[in-house]
């Protein structure tokens, strides 16, 4: 089972997620997955605290650098509990919002529920 990432203890949890996809970059590539196969997803909800996962998204245009396109998942995920104080049945106009943002600050994916 592989283990959990725990990026909760950094100070700059952009440095953390940028260096591990970096990493998994270089590993795609090298064992021949097609460049134009390759997209990068800084794992909202995982590994992070709710604060950490909003300046991930506050900062996605900074994953610009490892040129590939940037997947976000924020769907009823529990940053939007945190920040709004909802249930999960509760959470589509967060979802909405937060993928709004992600998409103005740089996402070309998102992946709703």
């Amino acid at each position: 089972m592989p283990r959990r990432r725990d990026t909760a203890h950094y100070k700059d949890v952009m440095a953390a997620v940028s260096g591990n996809l970096q990493d998994s970059v270089a590993k795609a590539a090298a064992a021949g997955v097609p460049e134009n196969n390759i997209i990068i997803d800084p794992g909202i909800g995982f590994g992070h605290t709710w604060q950490q996962d909003l300046e991930i998204i506050r900062r996605l245009g900074e994953l610009k650098a490892l040129g590939k396109p940037i997947l976000i998942g924020t769907s009823r995920k529990s940053l939007i509990k945190m920040v709004l104080n909802l249930p999960v049945d509760e959470r589509l106009e967060g979802t909405a919002a937060a993928v709004a943002i992600a998409i103005a600050n740089g996402a070309d994916i998102v992946r709703v529920q």
